[in-house]
């Protein structure tokens, strides 16, 4: 059995105990990292180390950044896109981590719709698609993890109606993230739970936005057919976002027996 995870941490260096407090309390095999906002010159590797872990990353500061944190030894590990194009490198990690292939992606927020950010946000999609199509096929046992900024339906946001069409759900962004699974993923957290009002992202500008439940399912683990038959569980760990200075964001965990 091995449990998996991610989390945007929205500043790695400001939640250090609370992630590191995790990892000691809930023993993950893996766990993706985003939003680190942190160079690679100071990244705070030697807690988790001590902690028994492997840690590789990519970051840059105040801005971006992901880290792969596992019990084995990562191998074959690769920052951001080989297309020709400008890498983005802080946006995506990928490695081989024992049996299974994990690829780490946080992937652009999209600002607002229309603009060139937004834009870029479905060309990075599209990129990923062209990366799997690549890189593996859907027989290989792989997880995409990571803060995904879309929220695929509308039980994935806390007021559909009132939230449709703006930036992480709207139809442009769910087709380019749909034709990504449709290559050949499965969303494990919903293979487990079909429960509306689930959430991973409650924004810090809405007061009382997590005990009032006002909240994003923007946080993703994604796996190939192969891995997610062996899926055993998945859930949102909303207990973290309540602590004290906490991300926005809480983490998304799976087990899987492998």
């Amino acid at each position: 059995m091995i449990k998996v995870a991610t989390f945007n941490a929205n500043s790695l260096r400001a939640r250090l105990t609370a992630v590191t407090d995790w990892l000691a309390a809930n023993s993950p095999d893996i766990l993706a990292l985003q939003e680190t906002k942190v160079r690679d010159a100071d990244f705070p590797e030697e807690p988790f180390r001590q902690a028994g872990y492997h840690v590789v990353f990519r970051g840059e500061k105040s801005y971006k950044g992901v880290a792969l944190i596992s019990r084995d030894e990562p191998a074959d590990v690769s920052f951001g896109f080989d297309d020709g194009e400008p890498p983005d490198e802080a946006r995506l990690v990928r490695a081989r981590i024992g049996k299974v292939h994990v690829v780490n992606t946080y992937v652009p927020q999209g600002t607002s719709v229309g603009d060139s950010r937004f834009l870029y946000k479905l060309e990075w999609f599209d990129r990923l698609g062209a990366l799997f199509e690549k890189e593996y096929t859907p027989d290989t046992p792989l997880l995409w993890m990571g803060d995904l900024n879309v929220a695929p339906e509308r039980r994935d946001v806390y007021d559909p109606d009132r939230l449709a069409g703006s930036v992480c759900f709207h139809p442009e962004e769910q087709q380019a993230f749909k034709r990504v699974i449709e290559w050949g993923f499965e969303d494990v957290f919903r293979r487990h739970c079909d429960e509306k009002g689930q959430f991973s992202f409650w924004d810090y500008r809405i007061p009382q936005s997590v005990k009032r439940n006002l909240g994003w399912r923007l946080d993703h683990i994604l796996a190939t057919e192969p891995l997610a038959a062996k899926s055993r569980a998945a859930w949102i760990d909303r207990d973290e976002r309540l602590k004290p200075r906490p991300s926005d964001h809480t983490l998304v965990v799976a087990q899987f027996d492998i």
